[in-house]
């Protein structure tokens, strides 16, 4: 109430036309000892969530947060059982899911000038690469309200973010006031899985984000260094 933060609201405007960043990911993703009605309840908290940003403007000096703007996901708002990760075990919660909203964003800011201030982590690696589309650890975890996704606009334009569901898909994107003159890429670095000497393994990597203005690098960003505890024996034999 008495921060300093000016934050990022919905607001009666026209839409904002210049693409930035346009990403899309699976709702209905099938995983092991993972009951699907929970991926169906995701998709009606993804409905519920995204329409409290759908068309969100973030203006020069403005905060972006999830839960600033979603408030508390509960039964009473429509809400239900979904899949969520605890101390790396699967267990079930109000509002569950929604952590595929969080990497979605993530993805999508850091593809963007926006400055990401604020961004969690799971501490394990539960599922193994299939179908991975992003870098491990490319995305933003959710728990209200402390575990948050927050960016900050510090450029001199506004940007709006548009959020819809398809019959297979979370989509998002984010559109700017001005055509940037930057293009940005994000790239992993410094890949390693080990074992530990207690006899699990371990996987870690840094998250780069690169920006270019025609063929020259002008700038690249840390924005993620991920350390996990893996859930799974990555190192697989070759029966072959």
């Amino acid at each position: 109430m008495f921060g300093s933060k000016k934050w990022a609201k919905i607001e009666n405007s026209e839409s904002i036309k210049h693409p930035v960043f346009k990403h899309r990911s699976m709702i209905l993703r099938p995983l092991k000892d993972v009951d699907m009605y929970l991926q169906e309840n995701k998709r009606i908290n993804l409905k519920l969530a995204i329409a409290h940003l759908d068309g969100l403007l973030i203006k020069p000096g403005e905060t972006f947060s999830i839960w600033k703007n979603i408030g508390r996901p509960t039964k009473r708002k429509g809400y239900l059982e979904g899949l969520v990760l605890k101390q790396g075990n699967i267990a079930k919660d109000t509002g569950g899911g929604l952590c595929q909203l969080g990497n979605l964003l993530f993805w999508i800011f850091a593809h963007s000038p926006l400055t990401i201030t604020e961004r969690y982590r799971h501490g394990f690696d539960v599922f193994p690469d299939v179908n991975r589309k992003v870098p491990f650890g490319a995305g933003a975890t959710l728990s209200y309200n402390h575990i948050d996704l927050q960016v900050k606009n510090n450029t001199d334009q506004y940007f709006q973010i548009k959020l819809w569901l398809d019959n297979t898909h979370l989509n998002g994107a984010l559109f700017s006031e001005l055509k940037s003159q930057s293009n940005f890429k994000v790239e992993e670095r410094n890949h390693i899985m080990k074992q530990q000497i207690w006899g699990g393994y371990s996987r870690h990597n840094q998250i780069i984000q690169i920006e270019r203005v025609g063929d020259k690098i002008i700038n690249e960003r840390l924005l993620a260094e991920n350390h996990a505890i893996m859930m799974y024996n990555p190192f697989l034999e070759d029966k072959n």
